[in-house]
């Protein structure tokens, strides 16, 4: 396909999905007033500061383009994003989470080294609710290298860490001013690494990124908080773990961990609204593979694999985000080198069907959410320094370029606050 195709095919798609969507983008219009009731706000968290201490085979080395946490207020009717100012940090905030109340944020500090293991470390901000700025309340060390991924326990009362260099998993107390305390558990990923070629590798790819050594890649709670689960990339494992959510402790599952094919590299999974469907995404295989979840044990079981590319794809990717539309019918997936969204229906029984897929407008995605009514999504591409937003067509899960580029340096990712919902 030449650059001429991949332009014409994206704009005859993001052309359908408009025409498409006339009668919602008029409701829209009509709901413009309530723009008034309160800001929407969204912070970009960035790479601000080189990778260090990596080995060779690190593929992914962001400069540091960033600030920092970039504040953006939204426009509810047109997805466009104003900048509102930025909490300086040179320790790339990569992975932020916002707490259910909106009062509190968590920064993962991935470029951070502190003591002998070099640990990253973890910041926890006040936000002030009048113009969402932050200030910090505190900052603790993360339980590993290079912390990639944070959430936030159900319960509200332990923030999960992934540590994407130091291969380990860790859970920290937030206190009840939203401090963090001393990690009460951390758990150290070990067994044996995958090889250096995927099993569903596209043909001709030389995608080669995390089997190096273990990677925890993601940590999160199963929703109902009784398991957490998490990846390791290296290992390409999946661990599922029951939590002590009094003591904040982790211990192995009936079903301790399931394998993913060698080589594959599981990165981010994202649970069915249904709670009964699991899909993950793998970095080197780009596959999504859905499985099958029991709530009462935790165990997981493979029901299919799909490519994250369209047919005849063939070379090299790096697959990035896996993100479910809120009603659940919807799967989108991050290509990175094919810098695109691939987009899948969700059948009757969870199983996926490839719809299409949209460029990114930007260079490696690392990943993009949506805002909190879903009537937009907004790609973070690292390499490109923007964040491009694109209209959802809600009914038929197609994405439509807005035109607006938004210039962040090596964005990684992005959460709202919606200040006229929370408090």
């Amino acid at each position: 396909m030449t650059p001429l195709d991949s332009t014409r095919r994206s704009f005859l798609k993001a052309s359908a999905a408009l025409a498409g969507t006339a009668p919602f983008v008029d409701g829209l219009a009509r709901a413009q007033p309530a723009e008034a009731a309160g800001p929407l706000l969204a912070y970009v968290g960035t790479f601000s500061s080189p990778l260090r201490d990596v080995l060779p085979t690190q593929v992914d080395l962001p400069p540091g383009n960033g600030r920092g946490i970039h504040l953006f207020q939204v426009n509810r009717t047109t997805g466009a994003l104003t900048p509102a100012g930025v909490h300086e940090m040179g320790t790339s905030p990569s992975c932020l989470a916002v707490n259910a109340a909106g009062t509190r944020l968590y920064s993962a500090n991935e470029t951070d080294r502190q003591g002998e293991s070099k640990e990253g470390t973890i910041t926890a901000f006040a936000i002030n609710r009048a113009d969402g700025k932050l200030e910090p309340l505190n900052t603790v060390r993360s339980g590993g290298a290079g912390p990639t991924y944070v959430s936030i326990h159900p319960s509200g009362r332990f923030l999960l860490v992934a540590n994407y260099f130091g291969g380990s998993v860790a859970v920290l107390p937030i206190l009840a001013d939203g401090r963090l305390g001393a990690a009460t558990d951390v758990k150290n990923d070990a067994g044996k690494l995958g090889p250096t070629k995927a099993t569903n590798a596209p043909p001709g790819s030389f995608a080669f990124s995390g089997h190096d050594r273990t990677h925890a890649h993601m940590i999160q709670a199963d929703p109902s908080g009784r398991f957490v689960l998490h990846v390791d990339l290296g290992l390409d494992k999946i661990f599922v773990w029951k939590f002590d959510d009094q003591k904040g402790v982790l211990t192995p599952g009936e079903t301790p961990s399931v394998s993913l094919p060698p080589g594959d590299g599981p990165r981010h999974f994202h649970f069915h609204p249904n709670g009964k469907w699991f899909y993950s995404i793998q970095e080197e295989g780009s596959t999504i593979v859905l499985f099958d979840y029991e709530a009462a044990t935790g165990r997981l079981t493979s029901r299919q694999t799909i490519s994250t590319l369209p047919p005849g794809f063939a070379g090299s990717n790096f697959c990035s985000e896996i993100l479910m539309s809120a009603d659940g019918r919807f799967v989108y997936a991050g290509n990175r080198l094919h810098d695109s969204i691939g987009i899948f229906s969700v059948g009757p029984t969870g199983t996926l069907t490839y719809v299409g897929d949209e460029w990114t407008r930007g260079n490696y995605p690392r990943s993009f959410n949506f805002d909190p009514t879903g009537q937009f999504l907004y790609c973070c591409n690292q390499r490109g320094d923007n964040v491009a937003v694109f209209r959802v067509d809600r009914k038929a899960g197609g994405l439509a370029f807005t035109g607006q580029y938004v210039a962040v340096g090596n964005p990684s990712i992005i959460v709202f606050l919606d200040l006229k919902k929370a408090g």
